[in-house]
């Protein structure tokens, strides 16, 4: 090697070594750390609902629990529990989850909560709620509590609520807060979080 150069294989060669160590994308020129333009979302979010109902199957095989004590899944038929069920559980996608998707697609953002924000979008489900599609997954648990007639689904769904609430919803109302500012604050003082 001469002059710093560093010889590839093949006979290519390099361009000299720098002294300096390279700045990383996730650092300012100072060396400070920058934080990444996304909420610190720390679990999936379609996850912690669907352990909810996976949960709540397993402890119904291991613990049964009786319909009774819960108002809301009342003993009906097997044919009649399943159109009730699967009822609730369409009606929340197709009027609740589809149309926040689309609404977020529409605005040039991705769902994904790991994806930076570019704007708040305040229409369609967004003028009811500002988590539509937290909203629309523990909906969806209900659902399949009354379908699997599974009160231990239902007693999990608020759980589920919680874990959203405290992993996924507040680290992105901080991102959005601090991203957005008065605009974002605006927002949240107009709109609920859930309903």
């Amino acid at each position: 090697m001469r002059g710093g150069e560093r010889i590839a294989a093949r006979g290519f060669v390099s361009p000299p070594m720098s002294q300096e160590p390279p700045v990383s994308p996730s650092q300012t020129p100072s060396g400070a750390k920058e934080s990444p333009d996304r909420a610190r979302v720390r679990v999936f979010p379609p996850g912690v609902p669907l352990l909810a109902v996976l949960l709540g199957g397993w402890l119904q095989r291991v613990w049964p629990l009786p319909n009774g004590p819960l108002p809301f899944l009342p003993e009906l038929p097997g044919p009649a529990r399943s159109v009730i069920g699967w009822g609730i559980v369409a009606t929340s996608v197709l009027l609740i989850g589809l149309p926040a998707v689309r609404r977020m697609r529409g605005s040039g953002q991705s769902e994904n909560p790991w994806k930076p924000t570019t704007s708040i979008v305040e229409t369609g489900p967004y003028r009811y709620t500002r988590n539509p599609m937290y909203l629309q997954m523990l909906i969806v648990c209900l659902g399949c509590a009354i379908v699997f007639a599974n009160p231990w689904i239902a007693l999990l769904t608020p759980l589920a609520g919680a874990c959203l609430e405290i992993f996924a919803i507040r680290p992105e109302e901080a991102y959005l807060e601090k991203k957005f500012g008065d605009e974002y604050r605006r927002y949240r003082s107009r709109v609920r979080r859930w309903i």
